[in-house]
């Protein structure tokens, strides 16, 4: 049994590595647990790179966090000397009354986001890498870009092991407990106590909180990298934003510019239900298949030779929000992270989220959407 410390994070992808940073930076006394090495493959937080934009249209209530988000990522730049931002800035394509397009423009004009609303002729020839429909519209904000996540966890745990964190990979938790003193965790390799619990563990939440798994649901996704056909110049980040498309009612495709390993193409959601340990990592030939035919449709000159392609995992909760909230029975542990493929962006405000209310019982962010349902 060790000394008991402030607080034990278990998970420590996008947002377990932030977490134990910004509770290590408040002067908490931390151990954090991975079952792999972070950044790994495993989970949710790699495939080189994911999207960050403001003009948010899932909810406006996300768009201060984002703005947070964006400053804290700055900071880790500035503190660690690694580039883990490339803006691009970020298109937003679908028909006029699509949640995607006016979920976009709600958000921009609440909070008085720049951004533009272009036409389909206007997106062809400002971004010819890009083929709407004629009937598709597009909502442009400068300041979306593209983060690197492996560099991101990498340069959160730095910090957090610089801030004094003390961090356990390859030591999966077994199971936890909780009584009046605080909260005891078992892992392969020991048993800890703390006062308080985090758990950040993407898809192997619902193992570890098997009282919540019916709010969860974990979804395979796949990721492919292509390299572009000629002119290939047209993918350059100068040239070709981040790109977000609803198309054929709720379906969802999105993209990159080319950053020198290829163009990188996925499906948001329409992923199969899955489980963390017993999912399937093959990508098969007619998934290959079916995202051609979105390339051929969206961005034709990225088809190209397939480079590589991965899986990686969404956890889901029903109306695809986020979770942040404390265990229904004990509150000396926090549930944080199910993000419905939507939250890497917000890892480093959603760190500090923790820390706030762990250490100050409170946040200046509005939590009532992630709250338990």
């Amino acid at each position: 049994m060790s000394s008991r410390v402030d607080c034990i994070v278990v998970g420590l992808g996008a947002m377990g590595s932030a977490a134990a940073y910004h509770l290590a930076r408040r002067g908490q006394r931390v151990i954090g647990f991975d079952r792999d090495r972070p950044p790994h493959a495993l989970g949710s937080s790699h495939g080189d790179t994911r999207i960050i934009r403001e003009a948010y249209f899932e909810h406006p209530v996300y768009v201060p966090m984002v703005k947070r988000a964006y400053e804290l990522w700055h900071e880790l730049e500035e503190r660690t000397g690694r580039t883990l931002y490339q803006r691009t800035g970020g298109l937003m394509l679908g028909l006029p009354r699509s949640d995607l397009v006016e979920g976009a423009l709600r958000s921009a004009r609440e909070h008085g986001l720049a951004h533009e609303l272009l036409e389909a002729g206007d997106i062809r020839t400002r971004f010819p890498a890009l083929a709407p429909s004629p009937d598709m519209v597009g909502v442009l904000e400068p300041r979306a870009g593209v983060l690197f996540p492996e560099r991101c966890i990498e340069a959160h745990l730095e910090l957090a092991r610089a801030a004094g964190a003390d961090v356990r990979v390859n030591d999966p938790v077994v199971r936890w407990d909780c009584d009046d003193h605080g909260v005891r965790v078992v892992t392969r390799e020991g048993v800890h106590s703390a006062h308080r619990l985090v758990i950040t563990a993407g898809a192997w939440l619902p193992e570890l909180v098997p009282e919540l798994a019916p709010y969860f649901q974990v979804e395979r996704q796949t990721l492919y990298w292509f390299s572009p056909c000629a002119p290939t110049d047209v993918f350059d980040p100068q040239r070709c934003p981040v790109h977000l498309w609803q198309f054929d009612g709720r379906q969802f495709f999105y993209g990159f510019p080319d950053l020198g390993d290829g163009v990188k193409v996925a499906r948001h959601h329409a992923g199969s239900t899955a489980t963390a340990e017993t999912i399937d990592r093959h990508v098969s030939d007619a998934e290959i298949d079916d995202i051609l035919q979105l390339v051929d449709r969206f961005v034709p000159a990225a088809r190209g030779e397939l480079r590589k392609s991965a899986v990686c995992l969404y956890t889901n909760t029903s109306d695809e929000h986020f979770w942040i909230d404390r265990h229904p029975a004990h509150d000396q542990v926090l549930v944080v992270s199910p993000c419905s493929g939507h939250g890497f962006k917000f890892a480093p405000v959603i760190g500090e989220i923790i820390a706030d209310l762990l250490v100050d019982r409170g946040s200046a962010f509005d939590l009532s959407l992630f709250r338990t349902r």
